[in-house]
């Protein structure tokens, strides 16, 4: 195979995946507490960088088992995040998706500190631009739950609480 050299700078790629829990009665979104710079101590939604051998897909999958221990087989593609200064450490794109899942017990892995389930509208100020996917995110929940979601491993008690729980942080500005 041959190589090519580009002279166009290549910005790098990772990827985050927002999920959102549900345990039959509450919702709640998972974070990892960051466990290096930069924004050490903050809380963010488990990702990284994309590997050379791996989709995007499969690296979102791959983070999350890596800094949570929890296991998804299918996440859903929210978006491509561009913004210049995203990441202080150099030019980073993310592709951001989420996942609906049954909370279970989750726990810092690889570079995070601490992985926890937040109750939707608790949620701290994020790291990066995580504030901004947060809010597409709940943005594509609330339309695909009007677009009749659905999920095996969710009933319709928990969708009606997701519909709820997504409504009510929308109407309230996304504010934390």
């Amino acid at each position: 195979m041959a190589m090519y050299e580009y002279k166009y700078p290549h910005p790098a790629v990772t990827t985050d995946c927002v999920v959102f829990g549900v345990d039959g009665r509450t919702v709640k979104v998972l974070l990892i507490e960051r466990g290096q710079e930069p924004y050490k101590g903050k809380w963010a939604f488990p990702g990284g960088f994309l590997q050379m051998d791996e989709t995007a897909e499969e690296c979102a999958v791959r983070e999350l088992r890596e800094e949570t221990g929890l296991e998804l087989e299918h996440v859903r593609q929210l978006g491509a995040f561009s913004a210049v200064d995203r990441d202080p450490r150099e030019r980073v794109i993310t592709i951001a998706y989420y996942a609906l899942a049954r909370q279970s017990e989750v726990r810092g892995g690889d570079d995070a500190a601490r992985a926890q389930w937040w109750p939707i509208g608790e949620v701290p100020q994020l790291a990066f631009d995580h504030d901004d996917i947060l809010r597409q995110a709940l943005l594509r929940l609330r339309q695909d739950i009007q677009l009749g979601l659905q999920d095996e491993h969710l009933t319709m008690g928990d969708l009606q609480r997701l519909r709820e729980a997504t409504e009510a942080v929308l109407s309230s500005g996304g504010e934390k």
